[in-house]
């Protein structure tokens, strides 16, 4: 774990922010999926809104993820962001924040570099970050029918000690929480922060997982019903973690 501070690397139209270990490394090819792809050193990652890609790099293997919006307002914009200063931009953000996260010791992918360019009142961003080998998400895990009440205790016990820490996570939901056989991972913090622990809050993460988890059920026909004993494991096992002193 890199333990100097990120440098910030200004370009013609944008900067990149990146791991003080790599700074040397990194330059704005690295954001190019077609730089990596005419090495034959890009893999694409299926999944999410934005365009992931996993690189073979000397410095090991890392994932390149493209910001784009969702919803209604991805028609209008797509993959453009309002311009409203460094501060704000959500490459940037989510990499700090991660870098926060991580220097913390709690699992996840470590942040590599994050990138804006401005097009005027808009700008596009990418993140990079270290690659979880062997690691699927909960989504994937439950439609292979390959998650265990263990599998749940995991999860629960994870998330609490996230949220014991102050990490918010906007989108607390299956297809942002990876594991392995040995570690649970939480993944894309975008529009994340720290925030004093809460009830309300916390509470509201663990509702917003369980609704896309009723979601995922519902789409493979499988009752509602029978998610009930894992999620009681899962809370259980969050609540034995959150009381720890």
């Amino acid at each position: 774990m890199s333990k100097a501070d990120p440098h910030t690397l200004v370009t013609s139209s944008g900067a990149i922010l990146v791991d003080a270990g790599l700074a040397t490394q990194v330059g704005a090819e690295w954001f190019e999926p077609d730089w990596w792809s005419q090495q034959g050193l890009l893999q694409p990652v299926p999944g999410g809104r934005g365009g992931v890609g996993r690189l073979f790099t000397t410095s090991g293997d890392l994932v390149l993820r493209h910001y784009r919006r969702g919803g209604a307002v991805a028609r209008l914009l797509g993959e453009r962001y309002l311009w409203t200063g460094q501060s704000h931009c959500r490459s940037f953000t989510e990499f700090r924040l991660l870098d926060t996260i991580y220097r913390r010791n709690l699992p996840v992918p470590q942040p590599i570099a994050a990138r804006y360019v401005r097009h005027g009142a808009v700008y596009t961003a990418d993140l990079i970050t270290r690659f979880l080998p062997g690691a699927k998400t909960l989504a994937e895990h439950i439609l292979d029918e390959r998650c265990s009440l263990a599998d749940f205790a995991n999860i629960g016990r994870t998330v609490a000690r996230f949220h014991a820490s102050g990490v918010y996570h906007a989108d607390l939901n299956a297809h942002n929480i990876l594991y392995n056989e040995n570690r649970v991972y939480l993944i894309d913090f975008d529009r994340g922060r720290m925030r004093n622990p809460s009830g309300s809050w916390q509470q509201a993460n663990l509702a917003r997982l369980k609704r896309s988890l009723l979601k995922l059920l519902a789409l493979v026909g499988t009752p509602a019903e029978q998610l009930q004993p894992c999620w009681n494991e899962l809370q259980a096992s969050y609540w034995i973690e959150m009381e720890r002193p």
